[in-house]
């Protein structure tokens, strides 16, 4: 029979969880005062963080540096992987579309955020269409979406599936 937590285990449980997400709220804060989006994102290992991130989009002119994917990058090349499925992420805000599917390609084992989409919504960040676009069928997006030479693009799909020495990902 396991053995209930303490409440002390709890509260060093709980205390370790407000120190890293406090970290990537005032990761998120600073961002702001720095011309970047109010969004900070912190993953960690072992008790200790591997990556930070912030939202810089309109600072760097790249749609896809938001704080999480981000974060993901610098924990990947600080620690040598793309499996990161021994960490976990604190953002302070619920990860958009493209954030969750990177966190869920980086393998990560628990997801903590502080805002919601629709507090990310009130001020002007609403992911919703894109979650209405992944749910349409594909020749009613609103970007046309259209398959062109698909004989040649299966050639790279049959490499991959006969060689002998990939790295499974």
């Amino acid at each position: 029979m396991k053995k209930a937590p303490s409440c002390l285990a709890k509260f060093l449980f709980d205390m370790e969880k407000t120190k890293w997400m406090t970290e990537a709220i005032e990761l998120s804060k600073n961002n702001v005062n720095n011309g970047g989006g109010p969004f900070g994102a912190v993953i960690v290992r072992n008790n200790v963080i591997v990556g930070r991130g912030v939202n810089r989009v309109t600072v760097n002119c790249d749609p896809t540096a938001h704080a999480e994917v981000t974060a993901i990058r610098e924990a990947s090349k600080n620690l040598g992987t793309f499996d990161l499925s021994d960490c976990e992420i604190y953002t302070s805000c619920e990860p958009c579309p493209m954030c969750l599917g990177a966190i869920y390609w980086a393998r990560l084992k628990t997801i903590y955020y502080g805002n919601t989409k629709v507090d990310a919504a009130k001020i002007g960040f609403d992911d919703q269409f894109i979650y209405d676009e992944i749910d349409r069928p594909i020749n009613e997006r609103s970007i046309p979406t259209k398959q062109i030479l698909p004989e040649k693009a299966i050639e790279a799909f049959k490499l991959w599936d006969e060689k002998d020495d990939k790295i499974e990902y």
